[in-house]
């Protein structure tokens, strides 16, 4: 391994002359494939070459592709990944090929929103050369070009796909994954791993809910009581040495880290810290004999911040301070979900504002003013969820949000509700529940449920589990999530997360809850999900994604099966010929 050459870029442009650029988003399967699909991809006359034992990677001096590098020189030679189905492609008697060359034009880009990770990536023939080369504007794409070589390569001893050419580009900015780690708790460990596979998928960015009701693990200088009294045990805490190594790993692997600290609802877990500032604190949620609109919490534990009493503010502006200097991204997530009208309704102090005409949106209104100025002021773009603006019961004026400031992150009502919030002029990120949430379909979590004591043969609905049924991958791998939009409308989503809430899931699922349905929504996100007749692509993208679940695994990732290991072994034999036709 070094980072000396000669002429790289004339010698990139030699090797991309060698072929014929008849660029294309196939539609055809080749022997080996790479997940998610390159935007484009040449390989005309599909061939192989064995991988020399010595190949080295040359690249430009910059300690993230320093250690990518160094990462994928042992991949490439340790993983020796054996195929579900052997491509059907003969070892020729020519050379080895002996290195990749990798040039990058902006060494200096930082990992922030929109950062070019576009690369180019020419394998030739070693009969012609012996080199191959990766091109990138920036070290991430040369990143996300080292991570298409790799499933390039497999078999012992270690072959590659040659005589190709590759030009790829993600369609969107924004490509992530949300994790809660409020409700069930994730080692770093586990946060490593996910980022290592998020990398593999060319996924971009870890949106991590840190705090919900339920806990307050976050250790943070200025307010150390809040996860000393909020977490769920000492074992349970991320401390700020956890955070900066977290945030390093995602920088090694090109992953931004964003922290959302959900507030003013979903704040229960601040009430033994701060009782002054949290109105309904343990109170039961949903009293007997209410109806669910009379409800103090959308779910178990109750309490809200109170945008009325006067240290609110003092404490939230430390856990922004704090959180803004542990976690460097562009982006601070601030919820602002699901306020519950009941629970603000209960307190007394605000029960006398409202009684002098007050309204609760009002009090939404004088908490986002007192604190989305704070998070701006440390240089910050602010993510919301949709409720801000869209919420029947309590929301704000889009006046008081500023378009150039403010993100609006949606979950409910599919592609209406991502309409309504381009119509209104607002950068979008996708999440739509429909279609995007990981957790749904494992039917209800709260206890003494009669739902589930009926007689056989009840219809059980949804069974249990609000935004049932369970996502599939074909579910995501459809999804547009530009459905409905206009070309101006379009250009404001600038991507998508799956989210995987954490009521019924922990460590012990999080691989198969999240992969490989994640990588269904990573290709879509990438490179679309229709080849280039603009028909949906789901039926060759099944053996593909089965191929590159069983790699998952082999790098320890624990992904779930999508079908029989007969199906891949007998092409075609799985597909339904028949059409759907609606109940």
């Amino acid at each position: 391994m070094g980072n000396g050459i000669r002429s790289p870029i004339s010698f990139l442009i030699l090797l991309a002359l060698l072929f014929p650029l008849t660029l294309q988003i196939s539609a055809v399967n080749y022997p080996i494939n790479v997940w998610p699909k390159p935007t484009t991809f040449s390989w005309p006359k599909p061939q192989i070459a064995l991988l020399s034992p010595k190949f080295e990677i040359h690249f430009p001096s910059n300690p993230y592709l320093h250690g990518a590098a160094k990462r994928y020189s042992q991949l490439l030679i340790q993983e020796q990944y054996h195929p579900l189905v052997a491509p059907p492609l003969n070892l020729p008697d020519s050379p080895a090929l002996q290195s990749l060359i990798i040039t990058v034009t902006d060494k200096s880009a930082q990992l922030t929103h929109g950062v070019d990770e576009s690369y180019t990536l020419v394998i030739p023939s070693p009969s012609q050369s012996t080199a191959a080369a990766i091109s990138a504007q920036t070290i991430w794409g040369a990143m996300r070009g080292l991570e298409t070589f790799s499933q390039l390569v497999y078999g012992k001893p270690s072959r590659v796909a040659c005589d190709l050419y590759i030009y790829d580009e993600p369609l969107f900015p924004h490509r992530g994954v949300m994790l809660d780690t409020s409700r069930n708790f994730y080692g770093v460990a586990d946060l490593l791993r996910l980022i290592k596979a998020m990398s593999m998928n060319k996924l971009n960015v870890l949106h991590w809910h840190i705090t919900d009701s339920q806990s307050f693990p976050l250790v943070l200088p200025s307010e150390p009581e809040l996860a000393e009294k909020g977490a769920y045990g000492e074992v349970m805490k991320y401390s700020p040495e956890d955070v900066k190594n977290v945030v390093e790993f995602g920088m090694e692997y090109g992953v931004r880290i964003v922290p959302e600290i959900d507030m003013p609802g979903h704040t229960a877990s601040w009430a033994e810290a701060h009782p002054d500032i949290v109105a309904c604190t343990n109170m039961f949620w949903w009293p007997a004999g209410a109806d669910l609109s009379s409800r103090i919490a959308h779910e178990p534990a109750t309490g809200q911040l109170n945008p009325l009493a006067s240290n609110t503010y003092k404490v939230v502006q430390n856990i922004i301070k704090d959180v803004a200097t542990m976690f460097p991204d562009s982006f601070f997530h601030g919820g602002a979900d699901e306020v519950t009208t009941n629970c603000w309704k209960s307190d007394k102090s605000i029960q006398a504002f409202l009684a002098k005409n007050g309204t609760l949106s009002q009090l939404l209104e004088m908490f986002i003013t007192s604190t989305l100025p704070y998070v701006i002021s440390q240089n910050r773009t602010v993510v919301y969820w949709e409720d801000v603006l869209l919420d029947a019961n309590v929301s704000v004026a889009a006046s008081l949000l500023p378009q150039e400031n403010v993100i609006l992150q949606t979950w409910n009502n599919g592609p209406n509700n991502t309409k309504k919030l381009a119509q209104a002029g607002y950068r979008v990120i996708v999440s739509s529940a429909e279609f995007y949430y990981l957790d749904c379909g494992h039917g209800g979590w709260v206890g003494n449920d009669s739902r589930y004591n009926q007689p056989p043969g009840t219809d059980l609905g949804k069974g249990g589990s609000w935004c049932g049924p369970f996502k599939t991958w074909q579910t995501i791998y459809n999804y547009d999530i530009t459905y409905g939009l206009n070309e101006d409308e379009a250009k404001l989503v600038i991507g998508g997360e799956v989210a995987l809430w954490s009521e019924q899931a922990d460590p012990t699922v999080m691989d198969p809850r999240i992969w490989p349905r994640a990588s269904a929504m990573a290709e879509t996100l990438w490179s679309g999900n229709r080849d280039e007749t603009g028909m949906k692509r789901y039926a060759e993208a099944t053996d593909r994604l089965n191929e590159w679940r069983n790699r998952m695994v082999t790098r320890g990732i624990g992904a779930e099966p999508i079908q029989p290991l007969w199906c891949i072994r007998n092409p075609g034999m799985c597909n339904t010929v028949q059409p759907y036709v609606p109940n």
